[in-house]
């Protein structure tokens, strides 16, 4: 009897056993068709939404990184083949050589109408090779070390070139991230707009800004000169000086009021007085000035100045193209003491 009993529990216990591996291998099996059809459905999901972002144009990205970001980059790399997105592996270099390398090539295919080319680059922190690629026009790179940054970058920015960092960024993170880079469509909600829909101000901002950004880089640059007045003056947008034919202005300040002003050669100002003093410090150009008040005349050229007090009646000639700085003690205010024929006339008469 014990042995028969033995040999019953010794039976049970192999059963219990074998049915325990059964379940164990059915689960197991559940569990990695369960994985791969979650892989192979995010893959799909993915390789939709980028279709739908790059509708006309083919996606690209070329990557490249320093020693400190090389691993996460080259992960990254992987991460991209397998959701089937073209990558060209420009390898590892120093971070101002991989920055400059992604930014120039991003730059030269800006305005490519078949495929959009966008930049991965890393470093150990993703700040050093993002400054190197925003050298070049047209190149919008972000440091990106969480997934939500991406999606303001994208957002915000239109970034087209991501960093990352090689020392602080997990894989897990840096692949989330990366995928908000890819999908996240310019002007979209964003964490920074509290994930709703942009005012309409705001996108109409966003879409203005992307025909300035674009010129950043492209156009000369403003010339410098020893005058730090005339490089205030340098870039600013004047307004025409209705009053006077030729004339323009760009108040800076107002009451006291500071302004720069420029006319054009042959410009009159008519007989005019001011409800205050004013300075003028001439920046190119000449002109004369009749104080028709104390009966006195000056020709001023670059360099000089002049002040006029409160109420003094004076009519001014351009003889050249002119520009000068004036400060008025208060606001700004012109009252005419004669018309421009009769300011015309009577400058005839000084000839």
């Amino acid at each position: 009897m014990i042995t028969i009993v033995v040999g019953l529990v010794a039976t049970t216990t192999s059963m219990m056993v074998v049915q325990a591996m059964v379940t164990s291998t059915i689960y197991f099996q559940y569990t990695v068709r369960h994985f791969f059809t979650r892989v192979s459905t995010a893959v799909q999901n993915h390789r939709l939404r980028t279709m739908a972002q790059n509708a006309n144009r083919r996606l690209k990205i070329v990557a490249a990184a320093d020693p400190f970001g090389c691993a996460l980059k080259d992960a990254l790399i992987s991460h991209l083949q397998s959701i089937a997105i073209e990558v060209d592996d420009l390898g590892s270099d120093d971070y101002y050589s991989v920055g400059e390398k992604i930014g120039r090539i991003v730059s030269s295919s800006a305005n490519s109408s078949e495929t959009e080319i966008r930049g991965l680059v890393a470093c150990g922190t993703g700040v050093g090779v993002a400054i190197f690629a925003n050298k070049f026009p047209g190149v919008y790179a972000a440091t990106c070390l969480t997934p939500s940054e991406a999606v303001n970058a994208r957002s915000i920015n239109n970034c087209n070139v991501i960093a990352v960092s090689g020392m602080s960024t997990s894989l897990e993170s840096a692949i989330e991230t990366l995928d908000n880079f890819l999908n996240t469509p310019f002007k979209s909600p964003c964490p920074a707009s509290k994930s709703e829909p942009w005012p309409e101000e705001i996108q109409t901002f966003f879409d203005n800004s992307l025909t300035e950004m674009a010129k950043i880089g492209t156009t000369p640059p403003i010339s410098s000169t020893s005058c730090s007045i005339c490089n205030l003056a340098a870039g600013r947008e004047f307004t025409p000086v209705a009053a006077i034919p030729g004339g323009s202005m760009k108040i800076v300040r107002e009451s006291p009021t500071s302004a720069f002003v420029r006319f054009t050669a042959g410009s009159i100002e008519p007989a005019h007085h001011h409800t205050h003093g004013h300075d003028v410090v001439v920046m190119k150009g000449r002109k004369i000035v009749w104080n028709l008040t104390k009966g006195e005349r000056f020709e001023l050229g670059v360099g000089d100045f002049l002040f006029t007090p409160c109420g003094d009646v004076h009519r001014v000639k351009y003889l050249e193209d002119t520009e000068f700085f004036i400060r008025w003690d208060g606001v700004w205010d012109m009252q005419l003491d004669e018309d421009l024929a009769t300011a015309t006339a009577n400058l005839e008469k000084e000839t």
